[in-house]
């Protein structure tokens, strides 16, 4: 019987080891897997790369996990959010390391991933300091710059709905990054709201199939994680 369902954020977080890249869903506070950080800071893996929309907000979530010194690497698209203190901090005394990329790029380098493409061209950064050192290409007379796939070993997904299969829902905004996050890792870890019996998922509902997804927390609204 397949059932990815596990009982406590210590299981959801096993077997996550130190210098892995970590893809990371939520646009700004918006669908992210806030319990799922969390947790990854009880479990202790450091010298983490982390892909995700923003490098996090005041001192807690991904502003904790940098702040602990265990991130090595941020890719993202918007570094400084409304209250970046702990980013650039520790961006300005050297303790950090930023890729950044513009967000449909980043967008698009974790689907290529999840896609089995290893890289693509785009418009995107031709003639920026983003694209210094990429190799280009023309297109009917149109200059593009090449792009690589951008793979986690771990992605952490914040869902609306799942089932014990896997199968995934979103509500609204909260969509954003995780489906294509959910993708691209080799392993997919959800915090889900809510948890549905097999069958009540209209099949055209479902966003991500089960079959990208490894284990599944129910983390209803506002509670904090179980460990």
């Amino acid at each position: 019987m397949i059932d990815k369902i596990v009982q406590s954020m210590a299981d959801a977080m096993a077997g996550i080891e130190d210098g892995a890249t970590v893809l990371i869903g939520g646009f700004g506070a918006v669908g992210q897997p806030n319990q799922l950080i969390d947790g990854l800071i009880e479990q202790g893996a450091k010298d983490l790369t982390i892909a995700l929309n923003n490098a996090g907000v005041g001192r807690t979530g991904v502003a904790r996990l940098m702040d602990l010194g265990r991130v090595r690497k941020v890719i993202c698209s918007f570094p400084r959010s409304s209250d970046p203190v702990v980013f650039e901090s520790l961006y300005k005394a050297g303790k950090l390391e930023l890729e950044l990329v513009p967000q449909g790029t980043l967008a698009e380098r974790m689907r290529a991933a999840g896609a089995g493409i290893p890289a693509f061209f785009t418009a995107t950064a031709v003639g920026t300091r983003l694209g210094q050192g990429k190799e280009t290409r023309e297109f009917d007379g149109r200059t593009y710059v090449m792009e690589q796939a951008l793979p986690g070993d771990v992605a952490l997904v914040e869902a609306w709905q799942a089932d014990r299969w896997g199968n995934l829902t979103f509500r609204e905004s909260g969509r954003n990054f995780n489906p294509i996050m959910a993708m691209a890792a080799k392993l997919t870890v959800v915090q889900s709201q809510h948890i549905v019996e097999l069958g009540e998922l209209e099949p055209e509902q479902v966003v991500t199939p089960g079959i990208f997804v490894d284990r599944v927390l129910h983390v209803p609204y506002g509670d904090p994680p179980t460990f």
